[in-house]
């Protein structure tokens, strides 16, 4: 490559611009992908153990309230330990495809996350065709027509889900349920002898993790209902809130565009124009170990977390203007809640449940 030619490539592409090849793009980004086993150990050991220590706190102290915040912690250290995980299920946390395999599944243990399944989903699906409807299934809105054919039961159940208070019960049902805990062949049409074994280790795990919370609750001498509840049940439930919201915030915004044409998809540069760059704020962001630099995670999933704040900076230098960013705020969230219900991907726009048109998503400059 001659040295103007590689000047080119490192200069900001003005609004109006095309979008260059993805490759290009991951170029840029190409100096970040460097994987340190040490840092990913550190980060891993840290989190299990304070994560432990938080579900312990559930048992050792006698408040209800006391145990009721360290059940709240012990949910977000799920999904701080989750994200670890989801880098080692993209090979993006170690340089090494085994060593990744097993403190994959070892972080996914908590979430009862079956990693083959979850590679199949996340990986496959979602990161191979994101936001293109009947291929990935992430938060994908009905059309109108969709969601009139649905039962009112199924109807009231959309409600709930794109409400802005359903996170919890949508992963659940339509992810983890669904796709992911003993899938049946309608949800997961392959079958493979690890997702029968992933399923099981999560199982054994579960039921390890119970049982030592009922005999924790023996030893002393505290109710057994109340230990599980705290120990195990709102753990789960906080982390199935937490992964559902950030999936949602990740990929649902006024601006974000749903695709039914795979070659109007493919014009659009889904991997840069259907994810939202989230930023909360203070440390927010750091303490979700940098997961919703989300942009520059689609773009290359070989960059590990702990460099993804960098990689996220140096895409918004290199295309001004095309990378959706958005200051969370609970009033955001709600609102987008309000507008987001249904989707046209003829019209491009989001729709209420009558079918009124509530926001045009962006229109990307294609050439």
């Amino acid at each position: 490559m001659s040295d103007q030619t590689s000047q080119e490539i490192m200069t900001p592409i003005p609004v109006g611009e095309p979008i260059p090849h993805r490759k290009i793009i991951r170029a840029w980004l190409t100096p970040l992908t460097e994987r340190v086993v040490a840092k990913a150990i550190v980060l891993q050991l840290f989190d299990t153990l304070i994560l432990t220590a938080a579900i312990v706190a559930t048992v050792y102290f006698e408040s209800v309230w006391l145990k009721l915040l360290f059940a709240l912690v012990a949910g977000f250290l799920i999904g701080r330990i989750f994200i670890l995980g989801h880098d080692a299920c993209h090979q993006s946390f170690t340089p090494y495809r085994n060593l990744n395999k097993w403190l994959g599944r070892l972080a996914f243990l908590p979430s009862l996350t079956p990693y083959s399944l979850w590679e199949v989903g996340h990986n496959v699906v979602h990161h191979g065709q994101t936001n293109l409807k009947g291929f990935d299934f992430v938060w994908a809105p009905l059309s109108l027509e969709e969601y009139q054919q649905l039962s009112p039961a199924r109807k009231r159940l959309e409600h709930i889900y794109r409400s802005g208070l359903g996170p919890a019960l949508y992963y659940f049902i339509e992810i983890w349920w669904n796709k992911m805990f003993f899938p049946n062949k309608k949800n997961m049409p392959a079958s493979r002898p690890a997702f029968l074994w992933d399923n099981v280790l999560v199982s054994v795990f579960a039921v390890i993790w119970n049982a030592l919370l009922i005999w924790a609750a023996i030893a002393t001498q505290q109710s057994i209902l109340l230990t599980i509840v705290m120990g195990f049940v709102i753990p789960f439930i906080f982390w199935n809130a937490m992964i559902g919201f950030v999936v949602y915030v990740h990929h649902t915004h006024t601006s974000v565009s749903w695709y039914s044409d795979k070659s109007e998809w493919l014009k659009a540069q889904p991997f840069v124009s259907t994810t939202v760059h989230m930023i909360f704020p203070g440390k927010w962001g750091a303490w979700m170990h940098h997961i919703m630099e989300h942009t520059a995670h689609h773009v290359d999933m070989s960059v590990p977390l702990y460099k993804l704040k960098q990689a996220q900076s140096k895409l918004e230098e290199m295309l001004p203007g095309r990378i959706i960013v958005q200051k969370f705020s609970w009033a955001w969230y709600f609102h987008t809640a309000k507008l987001c219900k249904l989707y046209d991907t003829q019209k491009k726009c989001w729709l209420d449940f009558k079918g009124n048109m509530t926001a045009q998503s962006m229109k990307v400059v294609l050439s």
